[in-house]
């Protein structure tokens, strides 16, 4: 039993390292403003195009931005949440014929 646990630790250790290596973006205004995150939803780069930047206004600006980095975070959840289904997944079919209590064949 301490195994099994100690290798659900061991893998969600492992999609986490693995996620800090996939990259995310979300973009606005055409990507005029663009936001580099990790599929762990840390933001890793915010890029704002100059000739964007002199006429925006600061209203506009904070808008936008808020636009790219909900577009970043909800393409790292997706992952996120992709790749944990695939590890559960992995994880009940290692454990027999348990898996079947929770409706996977």
């Amino acid at each position: 039993m301490f195994d099994k646990l100690f290798q659900a630790q061991q893998k969600a250790q492992e999609i986490k390292e693995r996620l800090d290596h996939i990259s995310v973006s979300g973009e606005a205004e055409g990507g005029k403003i663009r936001v580099i995150a990790s599929a762990n939803k840390e933001i890793k780069e915010v890029n704002i195009d100059p000739d964007f930047l002199k006429d925006a206004d600061k209203e506009e600006l904070e808008e936008l931005l808020i636009v790219a980095l909900n577009k970043a975070i909800a393409q790292a959840e997706s992952i996120s949440q992709t790749e944990m289904a695939a590890a559960s997944q992995d994880m009940l079919s290692g454990l027999g014929g348990l898996g079947n209590l929770f409706g996977n064949k």
